[in-house]
């Protein structure tokens, strides 16, 4: 871009950067901020996977307060980046105490981790408190060369 075009773009609309693509006001320092939807109902539904492998980089508190599950699967299986994350799976008892409702929650972890089973013991009474199972399997299905655990769900 020609700097004249450069210079014109930066001054016909002052006072506003994108992020993301999205116009944003230049006086919010935070871009999540600038970002944040405005709150509405929470969401009902019978499964979510908890994102990015159940990292801490992209769930927190709010994300249980907004989508309630029935049950929530937690992929996370690799202790150097974090995941699954001992914040998020704190993210979920937090959440699910302000729901004001006692609903059944079911997590299911793929992988058996040292963060999961620690979890698991040291949050056991506020788990049952808030109603949260985990789902542990001791099921194996077979596929040619390969075994993995697996866990029925039905709805």
């Amino acid at each position: 871009m020609p700097e004249d075009e450069l210079s014109r773009s930066s001054h016909s609309n002052p006072g506003k950067s994108l992020v993301n693509g999205i116009k944003t006001n230049s006086a919010s320092n935070s871009p999540k901020s600038s970002l944040s939807m405005p709150l509405g109902p929470p969401v009902y539904v019978d499964l979510a996977y908890i994102p990015n492998h159940c990292s801490g980089k992209n769930t927190d508190p709010e994300f249980f307060k907004r989508v309630r599950a029935s049950y929530y699967v937690v992929s996370g299986n690799d202790a150097a980046n974090g995941e699954p994350s001992r914040a998020v799976l704190d993210a979920l008892l937090e959440g699910k105490s302000q729901w004001g409702e006692n609903l059944q929650v079911t997590l299911i972890p793929t992988h058996d981790t040292e963060v999961t089973r620690e979890w698991y013991q040291q949050t056991h009474e506020k788990q049952q408190e808030l109603n949260i199972m985990v789902l542990a399997s001791s099921s194996t299905v077979v596929m040619q060369d390969e075994s993995f655990p697996a866990c029925k769900i039905e709805f």
